[in-house]
């Protein structure tokens, strides 16, 4: 089974910064992208930033120039570093990975547990 583990939330004054990061553990063949996800209560979830098997990287309108997305292949691992944070900034967390269990499968998205990110103004 696959396992992605959350961590690095926390509460922060506006203006500050917090640096999300997101392991996979267990027993796989590859990963494809890795995405970080948010969810605000009331809302619907919404993508943050991804970064694909070969580095490319996408960003919400709302975070580019902010936010910025890291990918380690040699650790599985996706970081977040979120810069100049807002009060609207304020969400549930989640890292999602779309990862192949062995080379002949197809591949399957996994989500961690989430992570709270609160932004005081």
């Amino acid at each position: 089974q696959v396992q992605l583990v959350e961590s690095g939330g926390g509460l922060v004054q506006a203006g500050g910064s917090l640096r999300l990061s997101c392991a996979a553990s267990g027993i796989f063949f590859s990963i494809n992208t890795m995405t970080w996800y948010r969810q605000a209560p009331g809302n619907q979830r919404e993508l943050v930033a991804g970064v694909s098997g070969g580095g490319v990287t996408n960003y919400a309108d709302s975070v580019k120039g902010r936010f910025t997305i890291y990918r380690n292949n040699a650790k599985n691992t996706v970081d977040l570093q979120m810069n100049d944070l807002k009060p609207e900034d304020t969400a549930v967390y989640y890292c999602k990975m779309n990862v192949r269990r062995t080379e002949y499968r197809l591949f399957t998205d996994y989500w961690g547990q989430g992570t709270q990110v609160t932004v005081s103004s």
